[in-house]
């Protein structure tokens, strides 16, 4: 009898291991804002180049001085984001929308996401990844159920940086919690 209460035990722990781990990944996945506040760590200086048409042929290169290791760059003035991953992947990129407030150059890291929410200017907004605080407003990746991209009021202080549905996608798969974030001019 001893053996099999042993087993028996050791089953339960298992399964209190295993529910425990999913319920964890269910409340980082949809947890609020929860955003470090510390500051942010200057990468070295990359001197900032006027946006130039993209030959779609081909991939934008990932900025100079964006850090090294798996990471998502964003660049302000390029208005695009770059998701580099192992060595062995090809580095997805693409364009996005910034919002009207910006983070400063610097690193940061995922602090929380949400699978679907209503933006900071009242649209619904999916697959959000939140990893900056600037005044107030919370900075964060997301794309719009509709599908648009269009420009933000400039008249309203929103922290949403839109892209396109599959973009969405990939950086919902991409840029789990603590995953870095390296934003440059």
């Amino acid at each position: 009898m001893a053996r099999s209460s042993s087993g028996i035990v050791a089953g339960l722990t298992a399964a209190a291991i295993a529910a425990v781990g999913f319920l964890g990944y269910q409340a980082s996945a949809s947890a609020p804002p929860r955003v470090p506040r510390a500051a942010p760590q200057d990468p070295a200086p990359v001197a900032s180049q006027p946006a130039a048409k993209q030959d779609p042929s081909k991939p934008a290169a990932v900025p100079e001085g964006s850090g090294t290791g798996v990471r998502v760059v964003y660049s302000v003035g390029q208005k695009r984001v770059w998701l580099v991953g192992d060595p062995a992947q090809p580095v997805k990129s693409f364009p996005v929308v910034p919002s009207t407030v910006h983070p400063a150059v610097g690193t940061y890291a995922v602090g929380s996401r949400s699978g679907a929410v209503t933006g900071s200017d009242g649209v619904p907004i999916e697959h959000v990844v939140r990893f900056a605080t600037v005044e107030g407003v919370v900075l964060g990746f997301s794309a719009r159920l509709d599908g648009a991209t269009p420009d933000p009021d400039p008249s309203r202080k929103t922290g949403g940086i839109r892209m396109a549905r599959a973009d969405g996608d990939a950086m919902w798969a991409f840029a789990t919690i603590n995953s870095k974030v390296v934003v440059v001019p």
